[in-house]
């Protein structure tokens, strides 16, 4: 009698887990800003097709849906997150922490980061050492660190125009945060010299550490109002823009494509960033978009796979597809992600 008992009641929990594991039939994705309109595009494009129901897409930024994906396996739990830069072995760990062991890792085009200003604004011809010498909370005077007096965008270069420096920043959970840290502080410090002073005055225990101080020193960002974090999306950032007319916004290459009724965009290194600058190498402020999936919801929520595939089709994101209409850079090495996908490959540890 007792194991019938418990027999039953297996059964009646093992009939209940299956429940809940078929209970959510729309896919669920959150993560980077700068995704987001790819793959509501996308989302929306799936969803027509009528096979499975349309995606639930959100954004929050790329570290937020690294996140998300991390925090378990279940129904309860995203499917995908965005991300406008590469996870980090951190967020690898703690997915495997909670269970999330294999994660597929899907890159599927390029997209470039834009300083740009309000449509009736000066022009700006700048550098990743004008950015640099505009925000650094620490700049070099007479050879040494000290506190950034500029004021103006013409102190730090008599070329760029008068007035006040004001830059709208992604906040610190965004991609495109990592990749403006990466990609114009730290080649702007480099470049000023400044990276050798801080390195010369770290305390740190060994090389490493004295590394990381002054790679920390070179990302560092004043705080008495010319640099502004903006923890919403791009869209916030324009309205900032459009209260502040002689600010200066971070924005991805694809937002400003299409709003280019209101903003004007800079040059950097004296390239116009758009699609075909990007492609051939000649933008330097560039970086890959992907978002990443959890293997282990395949075959269980509705469409995962399907979407993903979706996702990488020539009508999608190949060189002719939808996607760039839209401002993005498909990628070269397309077939290798889509031959990985179809395999369903696993990503391994990061060098």
């Amino acid at each position: 009698m007792s194991f019938m008992k418990l027999t039953a009641s297996t059964l009646a929990v093992l009939a209940a887990s299956t429940v809940i594991a078929s209970a959510r039939e729309q896919l669920q994705i959150a993560g980077s800003s700068t995704v987001l309109p790819y793959a509501t595009i996308v989302a929306e494009a799936f969803g027509e097709q009528g096979a499975f129901k349309t995606p639930v897409v959100e954004g929050g930024g790329s570290g937020a849906g690294r996140k998300k994906l991390c925090e378990g396996v279940g129904e309860e739990t995203i499917d995908i997150a965005n991300s406008s830069s590469r996870i980090k072995q951190s967020d690898i760990d703690t997915c495997a922490a909670n269970g999330v062991a294999e994660i597929m890792e899907v890159r599927f085009g390029y997209d470039g980061i834009v300083f740009a200003s309000d449509i009736g604004g000066a022009d700006f011809v700048l550098t990743p050492l004008d950015i640099w010498g505009a925000l650094a909370a620490e700049t070099l005077k007479d050879g040494a660190a000290a506190a950034n007096a500029a004021k103006t965008w013409a102190d730090v270069n008599p070329a760029l125009p008068a007035q006040d420096i004001m830059v709208f920043v992604p906040g610190t959970k965004h991609g495109t945060r990592e990749v403006f840290d990466e990609k114009v502080l730290t080649e702007g410090c480099k470049e000023a010299g400044a990276y050798d002073v801080f390195l010369a005055a770290s305390t740190g225990a060994d090389d490493a550490a004295k590394k990381k101080e002054a790679g920390a020193k070179c990302m560092a960002l004043r705080t008495d109002g010319a640099s502004v974090d903006i923890d919403g999306d791009y869209t916030e950032t324009l309205s900032r823009i459009d209260a502040n007319k002689m600010a200066v916004g971070v924005f991805g290459l694809s937002f400003y494509e299409n709003n280019t009724d209101k903003l004007k965009v800079a040059t950097m290194n004296g390239v116009v960033p758009s699609v075909e600058s990007i492609s051939a190498g000649g933008y330097p402020v560039s970086r890959p978009l992907y978002f990443y999936v959890k293997k282990a919801h395949i075959g269980v929520i509705p469409g995962l796979k399907e979407y993903v595939e979706f996702f990488l089709s020539d009508d999608m994101a190949g060189p002719d597809g939808a996607l760039a209409d839209y401002g993005l850079v498909p990628d070269p090495e397309l077939q290798a992600t889509r031959d990985a996908v179809a395999a369903e490959t696993p990503m391994g540890a990061l060098n």
